[in-house]
């Protein structure tokens, strides 16, 4: 993530207490962050410390992309090879790729004929791109988008923002710590904090229930965790947010009503005020002075649903008003999330069967961490577990690397493999249905349902249960034995 993604801006919306391995005293201690919120550079410069701190270089090889993963029954092992012909072979093979490594390139008529640059924010160049004086275009307004444009708008000569969907954002409050950081909190304490809360950071969900608290104390509960320039209003509020309409329009009016202090022009602010999905509901990013950028003289918002891209020209974009000249195009269009990293991989279990074609007619996994019919192949950030949309990355990524490394060593004094049954992927599955049901969020078209890929699946990507309920059911699952899981 953060050696790929350094587009103007790029930065954490998880602040960096939380943001940081917590199974060592050494790295908690001897790391000291210069922000709240770190940027790209610093969380990328964390993670070579971390490699080189833990001498993990040597076991690492660079510069490889997978083409392919074949389960050898007979041997109880995977052949995993490269694109470069280079092969490995693993009784383990446990895939860490991300839940947003997969882009989503758009298809515009006439990408050949445009004389510009045109750069995905994920494949931003190590070399940079120099913006300053030149005609910009953006593709897209959802987290990357938005950082985009808050950071480069100043800078360039003109500015054009292509929305489809305006978003629902929450101001960033980033402390810079010009000396230390604030002493942290005891590393064991805030590694078991975080793993009994909704979100995987040191706050959790309003325990109270919205309707036992009157109008009056919402609103001044909805102005505190506002106050606090994180994501504690989506991710520590009342859990009806994301249930209930009447909560839901509750805090969605009081978001829209924030935003709209600070836009000045009424038609503008028609377009960037959120009216097609409720707060929650998608993803919230952090901002910072974003919506003043579009006071500049020099910037334009395109609603294209109201005005649609054609193609792109030699000189700029054709919209079905308008050609608007640039000289770089930058796309802020997505990821096929969670699970397009692993279907790009000819990844094959037992009886030569495809993940990529059964995942292409239904995602399903056992509690995330397995497919059924993929003996020893194990998932992180993975569908249908938290990681896969509705968690702080490093709380849920270091809990499944423990299970699955744990889980790895009962299976070695045991036999040579283990799968998750099809009974027990089944009744996961419909336990994530039930629970992903009942919120808002499955019932609003999103990157969390597939809905930005045409042809996937639709299905909640991510477990809406929360990492504590999470949590709990694989430590029962390790704590039987491995129910659900076939030894052999």
């Amino acid at each position: 993530t953060w050696y790929w993604n350094r587009y103007p801006g790029a930065r954490t919306d998880s602040p960096s207490n939380v943001y940081q391995f917590l199974f060592s005293d050494e790295l908690f201690n001897e790391w000291q962050w210069s922000e709240r919120f770190p940027s790209q550079g610093e969380t990328e410069r964390y993670l070579n410390w971390v490699a080189d701190r833990l001498d993990l270089r040597p076991n690492i090889q660079f510069n490889k992309r997978v083409s392919s993963a074949i389960w050898s029954a007979e041997d109880a092992c995977w052949m995993i090879t490269s694109e470069d012909g280079s092969q490995v072979s693993a009784h383990f093979v446990i895939s860490c790729m991300g839940p947003l490594s997969a882009p989503v390139i758009p298809d515009i008529d006439g990408q050949d004929t445009f004389s510009g640059t045109i750069v995905h924010t994920t494949l931003w160049p190590q070399e940079d791109i120099d913006l300053s004086g030149k005609r910009v275009g953006v593709i897209g307004t959802g987290a990357t988008g938005i950082q985009v444009v808050q950071t480069i708008a100043s800078e360039v000569q003109s500015l054009t923002v292509f929305q489809r969907t305006a978003n629902y954002t929450i101001p960033m409050k980033n402390d810079v710590y010009t000396t230390a950081a604030p002493p942290q909190a005891d590393r064991s304490e805030l590694r078991h904090r975080t793993r009994e809360t909704f979100g995987g950071f040191d706050f959790d969900l309003e325990q109270r229930e919205w309707a036992s608290v009157d109008a009056a104390e919402r609103r001044e509960n909805m102005e505190h965790l506002w106050a606090q320039g994180n994501l504690s209003l989506w991710v520590g509020s009342f859990a009806e947010q994301l249930l209930e309409p009447a909560a839901n329009e509750e805090v969605s009016d009081f978001v829209r009503e924030k935003i709209r202090t600070r836009i000045k022009d009424p038609s503008l602010a028609e377009k960037l005020l959120p009216t097609d999905h409720g707060f929650g509901t998608h993803r919230v990013p952090l901002e910072t002075n974003y919506y003043e950028a579009f006071s500049l003289d020099h910037v334009q918002l395109i609603d294209v649903n109201a005005e649609a891209i054609v193609r792109l020209t030699s000189t700029g974009i054709e919209t079905t008003e308008q050609e608007i000249p640039l000289d770089i195009l930058i796309c802020a269009t997505g990821f096929d999330a969670v699970t397009g990293a692993l279907t790009n991989i000819d990844v094959r279990g037992r009886d030569d069967r495809s993940l990529a074609a059964l995942w292409a007619q239904d995602v399903r996994t056992a509690m995330g961490m397995q497919v059924h019919g993929f003996p020893n192949f194990f998932l992180t950030s993975s569908p249908l577990s938290p990681a896969g949309a509705f968690c702080n990355a490093p709380t849920c990524v270091q809990h499944s690397v423990e299970w699955i490394s744990e889980c790895i060593g009962y299976v070695l004094n045991r036999g040579a493999a283990i799968e998750a049954t099809a009974e027990f992927e089944a009744e996961w599955v419909a336990h994530h249905d039930e629970v992903a049901n009942a919120t808002l969020i499955a019932k609003t078209p999103s990157w969390y349902t597939g809905a930005n890929v045409d042809g996937k699946p639709t299905r909640l990507i991510g477990y809406a249960g929360g990492v504590a309920a999470y949590v709990a059911a694989c430590d029962q699952v390790k704590d039987d034995g491995y129910a659900g899981f076939s030894i052999y």
